[in-house]
């Protein structure tokens, strides 16, 4: 670990960059120092006095400020042990350095404790992400373990109603992560940023669109001004997923997600046929039908070109037809279609992948937020266009991802989707129960 403004662990700090730009806080009450493993948390420490009615971004905050109010600090550092932590560092020393590798805490001076300090924020308190600075993630036991000996204070969300600030005592911030990692995870969750993000309107919606992805990953899922995992591991994602290094690069993916470009054609020309069907039929198509109609349809187009009939490429998409059958009564056995229901189209997965692509780009800042946010609306409008419902839209999405990854082993590629799937389905704040579909 390196420390900002190149100052050595113990050292006097030179000028203090600007970077992060913290509020300025005021003193206020006198907090009791806790007891912890290591002894007296510090000295009583000046905090804002907690506001009486504050609507907390996330439950993190929320505990946070309740332990606070309590002056249970044994509590307050439990909480931090369990949370993402934030830290700002310069944007042209990043992408130097391009892998994370020796990341830069940068202080600031804090009047409310008349000192130097290391400000480090959770997420729901994370400002918009601007050119410069980025934030990389962090957790308290790993800045226990890059500390050193370096006397300057912790400021955790400073300028807010659940701040503090604490002197350095990496043995007890050890010991709250050790109990940390004893908490049971759960990646899966649906979780709602309640301040600062939209919960109605199109960017809501283009952001639901996403949901399923969001809530698989336990990811704030209307968070627009989105920072992920952090500007390394968020470009880092990119690239071995997408390959994408560059704007122009998400840019061209980001368009192709919004066209519907990304997801099989084959798939796509398979139920189509499928939607003709039903629109000439009325209702339920038979798959043998289907099956007779893709290969009338498909030996007719090699005929217009003159061409012999494409026996290898008949065969391949009376197989497909016979995967997505099988699929579809999986999903009507499990509530994802209705008892006769079938699949529209899988460009859901492409408009579904887009909202969220948005984001990453933004987080990995190929993007800024009103481009981010653009794309999220556009997702919204193409996706009502193609689609009746939040349930039409999801079993699209979920038999593109399957038809991709999980090559009919009913895995983990279909078993997350389906949790995540019901989770929003039938959480009370889930955005496809509180977001019209049109």
């Amino acid at each position: 670990m390196e420390l900002g403004n190149g100052a050595t662990p113990g050292a006097t700090p030179g000028p203090i960059s600007q970077v992060p730009q913290v509020p300025q806080v005021q003193g206020g009450q006198q907090a009791q120092g806790g007891r912890g493993p290591a002894g007296e948390f510090g000295p009583p420490l000046p905090m804002t006095p907690p506001a009486p009615a504050w609507q907390a971004p996330t439950p993190v905050e929320q505990r946070l400020f309740e332990a606070k109010t309590r002056g249970d600090w044994v509590a307050y550092f439990d909480v931090l042990a369990e949370s993402h932590l934030y830290h700002a560092m310069p944007r042209g020393l990043a992408e130097a350095r391009g892998n994370g590798d020796g990341v830069t805490w940068t202080p600031f001076w804090s009047p409310a404790v008349g000192r130097h300090c290391f400000a480090f924020v959770t997420e729901g308190v994370l400002p918009a992400p601007v050119p410069d600075p980025v934030f990389f993630t962090t957790d308290l036991g790993t800045i226990a373990d890059q500390w050193g000996t370096d006397s300057r204070w912790v400021a955790v969300n400073p300028g807010t109603p659940c701040e503090a600030y604490f002197p350095p005592n990496p043995p007890l911030w050890t010991f709250h992560a050790d109990r940390a990692r004893d908490v049971p995870c759960c990646t899966t969750s649906l979780r709602t940023l309640k301040v600062g993000s939209p919960l109605q309107g199109e960017v809501a919606h283009g952001l639901a669109c996403g949901a399923l992805l969001s809530v698989n990953n336990g990811y704030l899922w209307n968070a627009m001004a989105w920072h992920g995992h952090g500007f390394f591991r968020e470009r880092r994602t990119l690239k071995e997923w997408w390959g994408v290094t560059s704007r122009e690069k998400w840019h061209e993916y980001q368009n192709d997600l919004l066209s519907g470009e990304m997801a099989s054609r084959v798939w796509e020309f398979v139920l189509e046929i499928r939607r003709a069907l039903s629109r000439q039929y009325g209702g339920w198509v038979d798959p043998t039908l289907w099956r007779e109609t893709a290969e009338r349809v498909m030996r007719g187009n090699a005929a217009e070109r003159g061409e012999d009939a494409p026996e290898p490429q008949i065969a391949g998409v009376k197989q497909l037809i016979g995967r997505i059958t099988r699929y579809e009564a999986r999903f009507r056995a499990d509530g994802i279609l209705t008892e006769r229901g079938q699949v529209r189209s899988v460009l859901a997965w492409d408009y579904g992948r887009a909202a969220n692509m948005a984001r990453w780009a933004l987080a990995s800042r190929y993007c800024d937020l009103p481009e981010a946010e653009a794309a999220v609306r556009r997702a919204s409008r193409v996706a009502k266009t193609d689609y009746n419902s939040w349930q039409d839209f999801a079993a699209g999405y979920v038999l593109g991802r399957c038809l991709h990854f999980d090559e009919e082993q009913f895995g983990d590629w279909y078993t997350d989707m389906l949790t995540a799937y019901r989770l929003l389905m039938e959480s009370p704040e889930s955005p496809w129960l509180t977001i019209p579909w049109k």
